[in-house]
This record gives structure tokens, C-alpha cells and sequence, in this order.
């Protein structure tokens, strides 16, 4: 094939290592059809530089993020390393130049050790039958250059979150990349996980490694950065010193307009309880957690909130409630009456709505249009159906109502699910479920992978509802989020429930969450 430039050359020699190389995209576009996702885009990143790149859903963050590590190509445009353009066609050919992706969703095999997830397709340790122990000894002097803490031993599947991140992280090393681009790095993390991987990161930009943060969370990526760059409907509208621009500046520039602070959560005295749980557990299966000994009340115009280390039993308490999962013991009621096991139907029809955890699984069905996906759960019900034929003429003025009420951007009503981005599938489920007037509303994630704008749209949907009497359990991993929202707080560790005091601050719930706090649990 040839010599080409790379970057890999450069992770393995401490003289290159000094030197200054940079990395970019230039004049990138790349279109799905009639969807322009990248228009002209040119993005650059320095040796020993970390650079965020912010926008809304749909943007088109994720895709030049692609190009660059080779899982789409452009159309038009190249990516380059000191001006010489480098041939990348699939993620592999990122690797050999020195490319590596974090991934949000972890791309790790959970019954392998850590040391064989690093070994498992690097030709440079010759397969799983090296010589581990040498390999073991190389790793363990890489992950403690950068202050990575992994147990080389543990199977990926018994560790936390925040350490399968490090693993990841650890992988990109030890193919020797330079270039690391991270998707939502801190979306499921602890504080202090967070505080972590701000270190790991400094000392990988120390060395002149080159990272590229893509994310929502303003406050990270001002911390995290160097410079930041926002897009907007496909194009860069700039980028700057990240210490000559405020986060609202930032956020004009995303969505166009500012948005306040934080949103208002007006003083209520709660109503009579909607939900109660007495007991409840759900028993392990299919390597799913477990719930045990759940006692939780909500009140009418109440919101509790669930924190929690994502996998510590939150998605088995909304599915337990929402009837998707068989409680084995305890009770779940509803106004007064039990629930317990009811199917899943007959529980919606009792007024619970469900925002899934999962949208594109449990949520909506990506290749059919708005039209259907609006009327998944209720297209039985009389307002849509009538002796068994589906009523079409209502179907489209519910879906049109939706759409112009929640702001959903479309190209149509009859547009494919999967051809709006992530916020906008999101408003349909969150625009759906409220339109069934729900006593009670389970949100789980809500807000996950969406933009600023979008965000604080969500937040003003639950306000409102709260305000309207609806009973909330929201189940998030974004402690700002919980904080805002919540009347109360509790925190999930090992599928039982722990209260917490008024006004927690974010460092008390990281430590609950991570076990330092731990206390007897009784009912919240």
C-alpha cells in the first residue's frame, strides 16, 4: 500500500512525542439523501490540545467525529496530518494512523478479562496467546503513566461505568494512538469519576497526545478544554479560546437565543400518594440486577429523583412499575390500589406513562413513520380506532398537533423515525406520553445525549406536569439534573434504596452512589 503519514509513530517514540503535529478536517461534507449532516466543515486539533465540540442534536458533531475515525466517508473534503491528506476508508485504517474513538457505548466484550479485551485484536501483542505476563507488566507501566486504575484481571462485566471507560481509554493507548475522540466521555459518570478522568486527560495532553471531546455538558467542557468549537446545522460557527468565551455565549451560539440559568421549580405542597412501593424485589435474570426491599412513596405534584451509578437496579424499578418486569415479592400500588404484576396494558390504561431508558429499543420503532410511532401505545383506544380499523384522519391531526406543540423538528409527519436526531425522537416519546395524561409519569434518562435547548425543554415538560398534579419518578444519571428537578432525592447502589437528606449537594450523592455514605434503607 505504501508509506503514509500516521500518528502511531509518534506515540511510540519520546523524541516525536515532543514535537508538534496537527490534525484535521478540511471542508467536510457529507449528505443522507436530502439531510445535509456536514457542510463544508474544517476542524482542527494540536498536539497537547483538547478540543470540545458542542452543538444541538443534529448539528452534525457526531458525523464529522465519524469521518475523522473512519466509520463514514465524506463526499467531499479530507482529513489531513500536517497538510498531507490521510487515506482513511474504515476505523481500522484510523488505527494505524493513530486514531482511536471512545465510544459511548462501550465496545468491550464483558466475559473477557481487561487484559485480554487489550490483547483481543492487536496485532502488536500477537493475539490471546501471548506471552501475558510481559504484556500484563507493559500495560500495568502505561495505565500508571496516566493515572489509570484498572485491574488488568477483573472481567470487563463486574466493573463499573467509569472503569470499562478506562479500559477504553487504556485500549486507544496501547494501540498506540495519539488522537483520541471521546462521545459524551462524562455522560454516566460520578463527580468523582468525572474529577478522574480530568486528570487522565491532562496527563495524556501533557504528552502531547491530541483529544477530541464531544458533548453536551457545558460545564465539563469548559472545564475540560482548551478550545471549543460549536456547530450548527451542519457548520462550524466558530471556535475559540475556551477562556475567552462564557458558557452563554455558548449556548447563543448553539441554539440562538439564551436560555436561563437554571429552570423554576415553583413551591408545591404535595398531594395525596400515587405511587407506593411496600418491599418490592425483583430477582436477578439473564444477567439483569436486582431490587431488593424497595419501600418509595411519590405524591401527587412530587418529584423524586433516583441517582444512582448506571446498572445499580434503576432500570428494573421503572420496568417493575411499568409492569415489564415480575416482582417477586413486596407490592407496587397506584392510588391506592395494587398494581403488582399487572400486564403492562392494563398499567398504562390506569394512567402511567413511560419514557423509556432506552428510546430506539423500548421507545419507538426507528423505520416507521411519526404517525405510528405517535400512537404506539393507545392505537387501540377508541381515539384512534374504531370496530378495528385504524382512524387515520385522527392518527394525523394527533400527530400534527404533536409536532407543532412540542416543536418537533421534520420534515413531515409521514418522515421515518430514524431521519430526526436524537432530541427531536425524544420530544415525540416525551410529547406521546404526556398527551395520555399520566397520574403518574416514570421518566428514565429523559434528557440523555440531547442538546442544551433541548434540555431545558424537557425540564419546563416535567415542571409543568408537576405542576399539574402528575407524580414523577425520574431516574437520571445527571446529578445537575436531579438536583434542579427533584423535591426529593434518593440514590441507588445494589438494588436497594437509600434517602437522602434535604438539599444534598452533588458530592454528597457521588458518594452515596459510590458506597461511602451508605445507610440502613427505609422508605423514602
Amino acid at each position: 500500500m505504501g508509506s503514509r503519514p500516521t500518528l502511531q509513530g509518534i506515540a511510540r517514540s519520546d523524541q516525536a512525542s515532543a514535537q508538534p503535529w496537527r490534525f484535521e478536517a478540511v471542508n467536510v461534507s457529507k449528505s443522507y439523501g436530502a439531510v445535509i449532516a456536514n457542510d463544508a466543515v474544517s476542524v482542527d486539533l494540536n498536539a497537547g490540545e483538547i478540543h470540545a465540540l458542542l452543538g444541538e442534536n443534529g448539528a452534525g458533531k457526531s458525523t464529522i467525529m465519524k469521518i475523522l475515525y473512519g466509520m463514514e466517508l465524506p463526499d467531499a473534503g479530507h482529513v489531513a496530518i500536517d497538510d498531507t491528506v490521510l487515506k482513511i476508508g474504515s476505523p481500522a485504517d484510523a488505527i494505524a494512523a493513530g486514531i482511536a474513538m471512545v465510544h459511548q457505548h462501550f465496545m468491550l466484550v464483558p466475559s473477557l478479562t481487561v487484559l485480554e479485551n487489550l490483547i483481543l485484536g492487536n496485532r502488536r501483542f500477537g493475539g490471546l496467546m501471548t506471552d501475558r505476563r510481559a504484556v500484563a507488566a507493559e500495560i500495568a507501566a502505561l495505565a500508571a503513566q496516566y493515572r489509570i486504575e484498572v485491574d488488568l484481571q477483573r472481567p470487563v462485566g463486574k466493573l463499573s461505568v467509569g472503569e470499562q471507560q478506562r479500559v477504553e481509554i487504556l485500549k486507544a493507548l496501547v494501540r498506540g494512538a495519539r488522537v483520541l475522540i471521546l462521545d459524551e466521555p462524562t455522560a454516566v459518570l460520578t463527580p468523582q469519576e468525572i474529577k478522574a478522568l480530568g486528570l487522565t486527560l491532562r496527563e495524556l495532553a501533557q504528552d502531547r497526545h491530541g483529544i477530541f471531546i464531544v458533548t453536551h455538558k457545558l460545564p465539563e467542557a469548559m472545564e475540560l478544554s482548551d478550545r471549543v468549537s460549536v456547530m450548527r446545522r451542519g457548520r462550524v460557527v466558530g471556535t475559540w479560546r475556551t477562556d475567552q468565551i462564557t458558557s452563554s455565549e455558548l449556548v447563543m451560539h448553539m441554539v440562538g437565543r439564551s436560555l436561563p440559568a437554571s429552570v423554576s421549580r415553583p413551591q408545591l405542597t404535595p398531594g395525596s400518594t400515587v405511587l407506593e412501593l411496600l418491599n418490592a424485589c425483583v430477582a436477578a435474570q439473564a444477567g439483569r440486577g436486582e431490587l431488593r426491599d424497595i419501600n418509595l412513596k411519590i405524591a401527587a405534584g412530587e418529584i423524586v429523583g433516583v441517582a444512582g451509578v448506571e446498572g445499580n437496579g434503576q432500570q428494573e424499578l421503572a420496568e417493575a412499575i411499568a409492569g415489564l418486569r415480575h416482582v417477586s415479592a413486596g407490592d407496587v400500588i397506584l392510588c391506592g390500589d395494587a398494581i403488582t404484576n399487572f400486564p403492562a396494558a392494563e398499567i398504562l390504561a390506569a394512567g402511567v406513562a413511560h419514557i423509556p431508558q432506552d428510546r430506539h429499543r423500548d421507545g419507538v420503532v426507528l423505520d416507521f413513520p411519526l404517525t405510528d410511532n405517535a400512537i404506539l401505545v393507545d392505537h387501540q383506544t377508541p381515539a384512534f380506532q374504531q370496530r378495528g380499523i385504524i382512524d387515520r384522519h385522527a392518527v394525523i391531526q394527533f400527530t400534527d398537533r404533536l409536532i407543532d406543540v412540542f416543536q418537533i423538528r421534520c420534515s413531515g409527519r409521514e418522515a421515518p423515525m430514524r431521519s430526526l436526531s436524537g432530541g427531536n425522537q425524544q420530544k415525540l416519546v416525551l410529547a406521546r406520553e404526556l398527551a395520555r395524561r399520566p397520574r403518574l409519569l416514570i421518566a428514565v434518562q429523559p434528557t440523555r445525549g440531547l442538546d442544551v435547548g433541548a434540555i431545558d425543554y424537557v425540564h419546563r415538560q416535567l415542571i409543568e406536569q408537576r405542576s399539574a398534579g402528575v407524580a414523577i419518578l425520574l431516574i437520571s444519571t445527571e446529578l445537575d439534573e436531579i438536583i434542579a428537578l427533584s423535591d426529593r432525592i434518593v440514590v441507588m447502589r445494589e438494588g436497594r434504596v437509600t434517602a437522602l437528606p434535604d438539599k444534598p449537594t452533588i458530592e454528597t450523592i457521588g458518594a452515596a452512589m459510590l458506597g461511602s455514605a451508605d445507610r440502613p434503607a427505609g422508605a423514602a
